[in-house]
C-alpha cells in the first residue's frame, strides 16, 4: 500500500487517482489519516491533478482544527492503494523486529482490565434502571407497576425513587 513519492509527480498521480472516487484517504469524513498525507505534500498538486487538488484544499480548510480529526495517524505507508510500493519508509533488516511488542505488556492489559471492570460495573448499575415521568393524573402508579412489572423476563423488582407532580 502506498501512494509513492508524494512529493513527485508519479505520488500525485497515484493520489489524484486514488481520490477520484473518495472524498477522503479513509471513511467519510476528514481523519488522521487524511493529516498524515496531507503533511507528506509539500506544495498544493498542480491544477491537471483535480481530484488531488480538490482534497488537498479541502484538508488544508481544517488547518486549526488537525488535531482533533478522529483517527490514529498510522505511518503514510498504509494509506493507499494496494500494490504501490512505499517509498516513504528506509529499508531496515528484516531480523530488525525487537522493537516491535507483538503480544503488548502485562502493565497494559493489567489497566485495559481495570477499565474494562470498572465500565461493566457502571453497566450492570444501570442495566435495569428505567426514568418515567407520568404528567397525567389519569394514569395511577399501581396501573404503571402493573404494567412494568409484567415483564417477567426482565423486570425483577420495582422501586419508586420520588414522586414529583407536575
Amino acid at each position: 500500500m502506498g501512494f509513492g513519492d508524494l512529493k513527485a509527480a508519479s505520488g500525485l498521480k497515484v493520489l489524484n487517482d486514488f481520490l477520484s472516487d473518495r472524498s477522503y484517504i479513509e471513511g467519510y469524513v476528514p481523519s488522521q489519516a487524511d493529516v498524515a498525507v496531507f503533511e507528506a505534500i509539500s506544495s498544493p498538486p498542480p491544477a491537471d491533478l483535480c481530484h488531488a487538488l480538490r482534497w488537498y484544499n479541502h484538508i488544508k480548510s481544517y488547518q486549526s482544527q488537525r488535531s482533533s480529526l478522529p483517527g490514529v495517524k498510522k505511518p503514510l505507508g498504509q494509506y493507499g492503494p494496494a500494490g504501490i510500493a512505499d517509498a516513504t519508509s528506509a529499508s531496515k533488516d528484516d531480523d530488525d523486529d525487537d522493537d516491535i511488542d507483538l503480544f503488548g505488556s502485562d502493565e497494559e492489559d493489567a489497566e485495559a482490565a481495570k477499565l474494562k471492570e470498572q465500565r461493566l460495573a457502571e453497566y450492570a448499575a444501570k442495566k435495569l434502571q428505567i426514568n418515567c415521568v407520568v404528567e397525567d393524573d389519569k394514569v395511577g402508579t399501581d396501573i404503571l407497576e402493573e404494567h412494568i412489572t409484567a415483564f417477567e423476563d426482565f423486570v425483577q423488582s420495582m422501586d419508586v425513587a420520588a414522586f414529583n407532580k407536575i
